[in-house]
């Protein structure tokens, strides 16, 4: 009966005792102090991209037994692995010939069902993996037999063994890597796929090591599927003689249209040999090959590295230049062909929108929009550039009237005429497209600085950051959609009495609403509260102190002060209802608070500028 074990079975027990020995760092000889074997795991044959796995590493589990020239296993002797240094040490070896049989594992045996036996002679069976495992190994296995010999000389001091063994001993994989390959006609079709699964036929894996490294037995030729969407790298045992690892490949993708494809592959590898990496490569071909729709999938947007602006690590000279960085309310999401043929999509927004199909019209190919870009979602503040791939190559496009048409390839001076629209479902899009009067609006300094750690305060300004501006979006996405709502204008018309001007005259809410939706252009900064002032506005000034601008979503006394601030912007003086009287401080103020649910930037959390570490302490 073969004895089952899962620790290392020479003289485990003297590992404390032996421990504190110093062995010679070389393993050349030995009189008495025995001898040294130091072990090296080795790459994988024919890697292309070497990595330093050829160093010493540590294994999860070690066995090892030394056999004599006849095979057998030599008893009686001393010995022990150090794993801190993927050492093994021996004493008591005396003249002969020897060979080492060691069996590394990397990763979780268990997983696999894995067996360990305890050899007596070296054509015993050691490691066996059960018949019916089913599935790809999770573990590593490494192997080595390494010969040696133990000679004795004659020298004054008597009798000296001397031991010849390699310096280092390395440990090759018994099981081989297979990795699944794909390849593309179209990036996009890459990353549209929501699905890869991988199904075996027949396949013969051997099942058992023997000391003498030699494999033998048969698994029954069944593997259950696996999946290839976050895997595609898998451990296999080598497959038997008249055996191959063959199989099919299903790979599900969906487009911009929500259509779903399924394509099935088959693949044959006829031999996997240990400690190499065998490649399975599908090329993929695709009806979506030659569309033109850029299909912006989250996959998609993160391969392409895409930044984003006004965040933290942007520079001052960047986020208050208004020929880098400037927007219009009515107009926060900002698309555009490049000089270079590429699309840029840049969006002024707290908040993702979904479902996003940009068109595209050429003059001198049709009348017609076809489709051009289709983003699953655009996450706030993008800035995305990307390549159009009509600059690379001729492309089918679907036109609004449902036609497929070809257009051959374009030189990005051909695009230079190209009209953009945007169309989308999102509820967010729809508050958006309903900003009608939409102000323009850049950031300044005011002679602050952002970089010092009290902003640098100059009279009444202060450094403003990316923190503040990105509040300044929402709050004057919503300001501007508020303008327009129905409800806004009736709390005017309700409380017309309360509305006059700097001469206590009252203000036709038909005039109020002209100023409220005139265009304008402002620069914002931040204000300076260490003077007792908390808001500056008028002309193409706006500003807040930091309380404002983290807090105008729910504090009315915030709101007040950034409309007691646009009162000024509108024309209008202290003496007025539309600073310290109740246009400011009562009507708007609540009516923002109250409606915030209504607002396309309705909530805090989109930013949660109070809590960000780059805020003034």
């Amino acid at each position: 009966m073969r004895k089952l074990t899962f620790i290392g079975f020479l003289c485990v027990l003297l590992l404390v005792s032996c421990s504190q020995e110093k062995y010679p760092e070389t393993s050349s000889e030995t009189n008495k102090a025995g001898v040294v074997f130091k072990l090296q795991k080795e790459d994988y044959e024919g890697n292309g991209s070497r990595s330093s796995e050829n160093e010493t590493s540590l294994y999860d589990q070690l066995y090892y037994f030394i056999v004599d020239e006849n095979g057998e296993k030599v008893k009686n002797i001393k010995s022990y692995y150090e794993a801190s240094t993927s050492e093994i040490y021996t004493e008591g070896l005396h003249k002969g010939d020897y060979r080492l049989l060691v069996l590394g594992i990397k990763g979780n045996a268990a997983e696999d069902k894995a067996v360990i036996y305890t050899p007596e002679r070296i054509q015993d069976e050691w490691l066996v993996f059960p018949e019916d495992l089913q599935k790809p190994l999770e573990a590593e296995y490494f192997y080595s037999q390494t010969p040696f010999s133990i000679i004795e000389e004659q020298t004054a001091d008597g009798i000296k063994e001397t031991a010849s063994i390699p310096n280092e001993i390395a440990q090759k994989r018994i099981i081989s890597r297979v990795d699944f390959d794909f390849s593309y006609h179209n990036p996009y079709v890459r990353n549209a796929v929501t699905d890869k699964n991988l199904s075996f036929g027949n396949v013969q894996f051997y099942t058992t090591l023997a000391g003498n490294g030699e494999l033998s037995g048969e698994s029954n030729g069944t593997l259950d599927p696996v999946s290839l969407n976050q895997k595609t790298s898998y451990f296999f045992m080598p497959v038997c003689s008249g055996s191959s690892l063959n199989g099919n490949i299903t790979i599900s993708t969906r487009n911009y249209r929500k259509e779903e494809r399924r394509q099935v592959y088959g693949f044959e590898h006829t031999t996997l040999n240990g400690n190499h990496i065998h490649h399975i490569e599908t090329t993929v071909t695709h009806p979506d090959d030659k569309d033109i729709v850029m299909f912006i999938t989250p996959a998609a947007y993160n391969a392409g590295g895409h930044k984003a602006i006004l965040q933290d690590d942007e520079t001052k000279e960047v986020y208050t230049n208004p020929s880098l960085r400037k927007f219009n309310t009515a107009q926060p999401l900002q698309v555009s062909v490049t000089e270079e043929g590429k699309l840029h999509a840049r969006f002024y927004s707290p908040r993702k929108l979904s479902n996003v199909l940009i068109k595209m019209q050429l003059p001198q190919v049709s009348s017609e929009y076809f489709d051009l870009a289709y983003f699953d979602s655009i996450p706030g503040f993008c800035d995305f550039y990307e390549e159009i791939p009509l600059i690379e190559r001729s492309v089918m496009c679907r036109t609004e009237s449902g036609k497929v048409i070809e257009i051959s390839k374009k030189t990005a001076a051909e695009l230079s005429g190209a009209v953009l629209k945007i169309e989308s479902d999102d509820p967010f899009w729809a508050k958006l497209q309903e900003i009608k009067h939409g102000w323009n609006i850049y950031w300044g300094l005011y002679g602050g600085d952002p970089e010092k750690e009290d902003g640098g305060p100059v009279g009444n300004w202060m450094g403003i950051r990316p923190v503040h501006c990105r509040e300044s979006v929402a709050l004057f996405l919503n300001f501007t959609y508020m303008i327009d709502m129905p409800e806004h204008e009736q709390i005017l018309r309700d409380n017309a009495d309360q509305l006059y001007d700097d001469n206590k005259q009252p203000v036709k809410v038909e005039e109020v609403l002209q100023k409220m939706r005139m265009a304008r252009t402002l620069q914002v900064g931040l204000v300076y509260p260490g003077n007792g002032v908390v808001g500056l506005g008028g002309g193409s000034t706006f500003g807040c102190y930091q309380q404002g601008w983290f807090e105008h979503y729910f504090n009315t006394y915030s709101c007040s002060i950034m409309f007691h601030e646009l009162g000024h912007v509108m024309g209008y003086g202290h003496s007025s209802s539309f600073t310290y009287g109740p246009w400011a401080e009562k009507l708007m103020n609540n009516f923002y608070v109250k409606n915030i649910q209504d607002m396309p930037i309705d909530s805090k959390n989109y930013l949660n500028s109070a809590q960000n570490p780059h805020r003034y302490k």
